[in-house]
């Protein structure tokens, strides 16, 4: 059977866990995510990301398909991903498509790229920083006040890994999706005391179940995806919310991904 590829082509597009439009969003893709075409129906197609091996199901109207040279291309090419960066492209048509933070744009020294036979070119191309100990901070404050929505991966709603794992990108660090998969990555850091910032906090419930990922500021504070993107106090025990006078998040272990 024939493979077959494709690239999200929008700014934003949901990913559900089935092929319905009232089926949960478990994610989202951001312009330029890739993707091979795993099944489809009428409506749907299922596919599983290059980025993060992360399958679901997209409206048949939301991406371009590609070729598999192309895909592969992707798959090795240098992307450039931006927070504070003008996030527009241009159609060769003169359409401007205005993007969110942690697309992923093939990078040229023009700035011009193809998605099949349709040229984009970028207003600004700012490729992944590599120091990260001095920038992540700034790069997860950027999110401050961003809504909590489960599977978002935007400033306009986005969860707790959707969150950790968008930030990273910045950085070209690539970790999985869910925060049970990013617990799995990384190196193990003994001790809040012995915490760097950047480094990734996880949170699990009565079961013991990783639920809740956030991203420590220092060893006192963490920066997380909770009603809103906030910063709180953090110690041995876990979150710490000020307002509501109690712990809302218990800790279970720390991980180092830089």
């Amino acid at each position: 059977m024939e493979r077959l590829f494709g690239i999200c082509d929008l700014a934003l597009v949901p990913l559900r866990a089935e092929a319905s439009d009232r089926s949960e969003m478990v994610s989202q893709l951001l312009f330029g995510d890739h993707f091979e075409i795993l099944s489809r129906t009428e409506k749907w197609i299922q596919i599983c990301t290059a980025y993060d091996d992360y399958k679901g199901w997209i409206d048949h109207l939301q991406y371009k398909q590609i070729s598999q040279r192309d895909y592969e291309e992707l798959n090795q090419g240098l992307f450039c991903t931006g927070l504070f960066n003008d996030l527009q492209v241009v159609k060769q048509n003169s359409e401007v498509l205005n993007l969110v933070p942690g697309c992923s744009i093939p990078f040229y020294s023009n700035k011009s790229f193809h998605i099949n036979d349709v040229e984009y070119t970028a207003k600004k191309v700012v490729s992944p920083s590599n120091c990260f100990l001095e920038e992540i901070e700034q790069a997860a404050k950027f999110y401050l006040n961003a809504p909590y929505l489960w599977g978002g991966k935007s400033p306009y709603g986005i969860d707790c890994s959707g969150f950790t794992q968008i930030v990273f990108k910045q950085f070209n660090i690539r970790i999985k999706r869910d925060a049970s998969q990013q617990v799995l990555q990384g190196e193990v850091v003994g001790s809040l005391q012995e915490a760097n910032v950047g480094d990734l906090a996880f949170f699990d419930n009565n079961e013991g179940r990783i639920t809740h990922v956030g991203i420590l500021l220092n060893n006192h504070q963490i920066i997380h995806a909770s009603g809103y993107v906030k910063i709180n106090k953090i110690d041995d025990h876990g979150i710490y919310n000020e307002e509501l006078k109690r712990y809302t998040h218990t800790l279970r272990i720390i991980k180092r991904y830089a």
